[in-house]
């Protein structure tokens, strides 16, 4: 019996005046949208992945503020599940000067309005389903994540 593995990945929303922190990116040999997003590392918890991963994909620090949702894809490229725990988050401050992650054009701000428009760039359809489900109603408390003691 083949072992399931899925990649746990963290991912944050990050909204400031209506507009949306994003990720324009070249992955899978095209232009995409995503949130800062990526791979939990060894003895990292998910708390510090998700801010790593935005500093790192954008160059903003923020505060995460709630769990938006725990989310299974896999994705139909190549047939890799993901789990993706989806943070919101609030900026705090912007470091330009600091280098983005290999791959990354830059931070995007974009309504929701205006991602629409560009849906066939998004990343995967978590882009919006994220973003939606932020703008539903309260993120879950963060004390939801259990790290150990």
């Amino acid at each position: 019996m083949k072992r399931f593995t899925p990649h746990v990945t963290v991912a944050t929303v990050v909204e400031d005046q209506g507009r949306f922190l994003l990720v324009e990116e070249h992955a899978e040999g095209r232009v995409v949208l995503n949130q800062p997003a990526g791979h939990l590392e060894a003895d990292e918890s998910l708390l510090q992945a998700a801010l790593r991963e935005t500093l790192e994909e954008t160059g903003w620090e923020v505060e995460l503020t709630g769990v938006t949702g725990i989310y299974l894809y896999t994705a139909p490229a190549n047939g890799v599940t993901y789990q993706r725990v989806c943070f919101a988050a609030r900026p705090l401050r912007h470091r330009p000067e600091l280098p983005l992650d290999h791959g990354i054009i830059g931070p995007r701000w974009l309504t929701r309005e205006e991602l629409e428009s560009r849906s066939s760039q998004w990343r995967s359809v978590l882009v919006a389903r994220c973003i939606d489900d932020y703008l539903a109603g309260t993120p879950y408390p963060l004390e939801l994540i259990r790290e150990p003691a």
